[in-house]
């Protein structure tokens, strides 16, 4: 018997679903040596495998080197995250910065996404805080504005949508692939959406693969951070890194600071940088309680 690469596209119960090199899906159990070495399988994960015979389940022999990991919900080999607002509910844009900051930790490439794009409340520039580096695609997944573009964007490894409950990442979801996924209604009392995906799948269509995972709402809190490394997820930040007249500088209110100096000449947003402090107070505090 042969052994196989492939791709763990669902795990359920100790078996794991795998799309392999040959196109066909076969599913298999985990070898002991990996529970022994404390080494769980993951949605995403590479990995090689015997098939197994007959109506025999193969078995999972080894995971290849990932790219990156995300804890909740437990994923790997992500390379792109759509962090979806829309009008409804109203843009949290402090999550749409941590979102930033995990995604850039972790190697992921951002896209900015507007949703529900055709509403009546929908502004024009939903994404005028952030630096023109960063993608941003207007969308409407109900009246298919704007899709043709993000489906190709998607092309590029596995993907996965974040952002609040409600925005409307399952049916975003759905419009690209085609696909059926449960989407929740927003209550009219509190806007919010109901949470509807309790597990993790890899959905794999035309060219694309992802994440059938909107619990990306839940972000770490960054308590294994350095304060002074939070500036290094900011890109509007990057070319004025260095050129501040203390090292290491904040960015709070040292005097000449370069980054301080370019939101005062509006090159870097206001509301984004009174956030970045709101974060960075977060990140300090976490850090000088660690060993609470």
């Amino acid at each position: 018997m042969m052994s196989q690469k492939g791709v763990i596209v669902k795990g359920i119960g100790g078996f794991y679903y795998i799309d392999a090199e040959d196109g066909r899906q076969y599913v298999v159990k985990g070898k002991n040596k990996l529970r022994y070495a404390d080494v769980v399988p993951t949605v995403g994960d590479n990995v090689i495998f015997y098939p197994g015979e007959e109506d025999q389940n193969g078995w999972l022999e080894d995971i290849l080197p990932r790219k990156n990991r995300l804890v909740r919900p437990p994923v790997a080999n992500v390379e792109l995250m759509g962090i979806v607002i829309s009008p409804r509910p109203r843009p949290d844009y402090f999550l749409v910065d941590k979102l930033l900051v995990e995604a850039y930790r972790q190697g992921i490439k951002p896209l900015l996404i507007y949703n529900k794009c055709d509403m009546k409340s929908a502004v024009d520039e939903p994404f005028k805080a952030y630096d023109k580096s960063i993608e941003c695609f207007n969308v409407s997944a109900v009246k298919q504005i704007g899709l043709d573009a993000l489906r190709e964007r998607l092309k590029t490894g596995i993907s996965c949508f974040a952002g609040q409950s409600g925005v409307g990442k399952s049916t975003l979801i759905n419009a690209i692939l085609g696909t059926e996924l449960e989407t929740g209604k927003i209550s009219r009392k509190i806007q919010r959406g109901r949470h509807t995906t309790r597990s993790v799948e890899l959905i794999k269509k035309d060219g694309i693969a992802v994440l059938d995972t909107p619990g990306f709402s839940i972000v770490s809190n960054l308590d294994d951070m350095q304060p002074e490394e939070l500036q290094n997820y900011y890109p509007e930040f990057k070319a004025f890194i260095g050129k501040c007249k203390f090292s290491p500088c904040y960015h709070l209110s040292e005097p000449e600071c370069a980054v301080l100096n370019a939101v005062e000449q509006g090159i870097i947003h206001k509301d984004r940088m009174d956030r970045y402090h709101v974060l960075l107070d977060e990140v300090y505090q976490n850090w000088r309680n660690r060993y609470d």
